[in-house]
């Protein structure tokens, strides 16, 4: 149960789309007046070292965000919705508004690099609790469940380090049922991420019934889920039901998917099998912000075209309600 960490695939293109997601939702959410409750359902370690030995391991950040800054920045208009970024394209050296703020929070956590512009020099990335702590208020609050009993101690030493007292507070207990006990919240905002490592087969069902019940608590928080698009039946109608769920209730949504490889398997020069490893992933948002569209579609034909990895690479962009 407890074998998954996401220090192996810290800073990969899930989270380049997971994170850049988030911090636009946060930067909205944080406006206003009125305290906002977060709360991250499966919050990991909460920082993670890109030159560990975990990611070092995985290699999965060079294919990740290291690419943001290794490949020559293209023009959005570049890399048309949902088809391959295999065309020739003028280099520029503007990224679109969404990712800009990925790298900025980037660079605050990395004054060497924020200094240098190096990649070399790019040694910690933030996972979802320290980019939700950076955009609150004194007025808000953060809660952060983890069950990894080594990512709970982690993420518990990490925080700390912050310094913000009850600003922030850790738990070890299962995220979807702690859910149940914050919702409504005492200000009547909240923003929920939910962000299993789907591990087990039974975290898609549970996903699906821990924002159904959500919803039923609080119908007008920010639900944020992240998914894996991978060639199995449960990963394939988790968004469907999403967005089932979220229509029957009357509620707008959005759902935002990167691709950047080919899902089919391959044969290396000896016959042997070669999985081809995540080649895509999804966020899907219940009563998104009415800017959030507008800032993906600006940032999504970028990451198509700097995560890319063959001609399949490509996005889609869909919402409603």
């Amino acid at each position: 149960m407890f074998s998954y960490r996401h220090a192996f695939h810290a800073g990969n293109h899930a989270d380049v789309l997971k994170h850049t997601t988030l911090i636009a939702l946060m930067k909205y959410l944080t406006q206003k007046d009125t305290a906002l409750t977060v709360i991250d359902t499966h919050a990991g370690a909460g920082l993670y070292r890109l030159d560990g030995d975990y990611t070092e391991t995985s290699g999965e950040a060079k294919d990740g965000v290291f690419r943001l800054f290794l490949e020559p920045k293209v023009p959005a208009a570049a890399v048309k919705r949902a088809q391959p970024a295999t065309k020739t394209v003028a280099p520029t050296d503007t990224l679109a508004p969404a990712l800009q703020d990925y790298v900025d929070v980037l660079r605050a956590l990395n004054p060497q690099f924020a200094e240098t512009g190096n990649p070399a020099h790019l040694k910690i990335y933030p996972g979802s609790p320290f980019i939700e702590q950076q955009f609150l208020s004194g007025r808000d609050k953060l809660k952060l469940f983890e069950l990894h009993p080594t990512d709970y101690k982690s993420l518990t030493g990490n925080i700390e380090q912050l310094g913000v007292g009850r600003q922030v507070s850790v738990a070890r207990e299962d995220g979807f049922e702690a859910l149940k006990t914050f919702l409504p919240p005492p200000a009547r905002r909240a923003m929920v991420l939910c962000d299993p490592s789907y591990e087990m087969k039974s975290d898609y069902a549970r996903v699906t019934a821990c924002m159904a019940d959500a919803i039923k608590r609080f119908a007008t928080g920010t639900y944020v889920v992240w998914y894996p698009v991978i060639p199995r039946p449960e990963a394939h109608d988790l968004p469907r039901k999403l967005k089932t769920l979220a229509v029957k209730a009357g509620r707008s949504w959005l759902n935002a998917v990167l691709t950047v490889k080919s899902s089919k398997l391959t044969t290396d020069t000896e016959g042997e099998v070669v999985r081809p490893g995540l080649p895509a992933s999804g966020m899907f948002v219940i009563n998104p912000p009415h800017t959030l569209k507008a800032g993906l579609q600006a940032a999504l034909p970028q990451m198509v075209a700097l995560l890319g990895q063959d001609r399949n690479a490509g996005f889609t962009l869909d919402h409603g309600g």
